[in-house]
């Protein structure tokens, strides 16, 4: 499973980190979201990546 964040679609709300929070964290540089799919092995991660995708407000998250 691939997991990225779109940086110019992110507006930092935090509800994937808070969904997920071994695979997505804040920047503290800008303040966006940041993906880390390879600390993502279980299915119950994989899950909690698809709702972080489906609740995203714009759209910032790409699962493949």
């Amino acid at each position: 499973m691939k997991v990225t964040v779109d940086k110019e679609k992110c507006i930092g709300c935090g509800a994937c980190a808070s969904i997920e929070p071994s695979v997505f964290s804040i920047s503290p540089d800008d303040g966006k979201s940041e993906a880390n799919a390879d600390s993502c092995t279980s299915e119950e991660c994989i899950e909690n990546c698809k709702e972080a995708a489906s609740v995203c407000p714009v759209g910032a998250i790409v699962i493949e």
